[in-house]
């Protein structure tokens, strides 16, 4: 099961760590180009949120559901393609500021995971906003996540349970918490805390399971670590800055979607 909730604006922000496993994105255009039919929504419902507020969220539901709240344009693209926001170019202007309601159900019966719901989503966004796009290679700042001078302090995953964690923000404070996780999607999660593409490189190829916490705004006030002492102190791991090819996704055109 997944559920994506986002307060942009709240003082408390969670994420929710994707277990299902990095998989290639599901191009609607490829579908078409070999001749087959876009997974699409049986039924959708788009409505401009007129509400202001800088809090969205979208969730996937059981009955093949999805609905969004508040969500923009260029929201919706991050999840229907599985990028972040620096991974997205061009565009309109409103691309960021309006906002959507939406409710869409899909002829299934399970909760759709976050890589089963973007085709569907995709289809939606070239048929109810026009989405065009391409996509182009650029070298950017990235983070190589390495393993430390004094070695891995990452506790093995023993016994069986699904994949699990989660990243909470309040209070100052920051923590992570994982159950049977690998350094690529540790390293995707790091991605989404710091805004920037962090790669794994440690050469590890194990089930962890692991605790971070630190503190995310450093002052000459702060007791805690900062997000990369923390790394090193408690999982013997590092981030390294340096450059690397990222693929970003440039937006051609798009039409603001009617109400219905």
């Amino acid at each position: 099961m997944t559920k994506m909730t986002n307060m942009k604006s709240a003082p408390v922000r969670a994420f929710l760590l994707t277990i299902a496993g990095i998989q290639a994105i599901a191009m609607v255009g490829v579908h078409r180009a070999n001749g087959q039919s876009p997974r699409e929504f049986d039924v959708a419902s788009i409505k401009p949120n007129q509400s202001g507020s800088g809090d969205w969220s979208t969730n996937t539901l059981p009955g093949g559901r999805f609905v969004a709240t508040n969500a923009s344009l260029k929201t919706l693209i991050e999840s229907a393609f599985g990028v972040k926001d620096f991974q997205i170019a061009g565009g309109p202007r409103w691309l960021d500021a309006a906002a959507y309601d939406i409710e869409a159900k899909a002829g299934r019966s399970d909760r759709m995971s976050d890589e089963e719901l973007r085709p569907y989503l995709q289809a939606l966004l070239a048929d109810r906003f026009k989405l065009k796009f391409h996509r182009e290679t650029k070298e950017i700042s990235v983070y190589s996540l390495v393993v430390g001078k004094t070695g891995s302090k990452l506790a093995e995953h023993t016994g069986t349970g699904e994949p699990s964690g989660r990243t909470l923000f309040g209070s100052g404070k920051a923590s992570m918490s994982a159950t049977k996780v690998t350094t690529t999607k540790l390293a995707e999660v790091l991605s989404q805390v710091l805004s920037r593409i962090a790669i794994d490189n440690t050469g590890l190829s194990g089930m962890y399971d692991l605790k971070l916490e630190w503190v995310p705004d450093q002052t000459a006030e702060s007791t805690g670590p900062s997000l990369f002492t923390a790394l090193q102190e408690q999982l013997g791991l590092k981030l390294e800055s340096t450059r690397g090819p990222v693929e970003v996704l440039v937006i051609d055109s798009a039409e603001k979607a009617s109400e219905n």
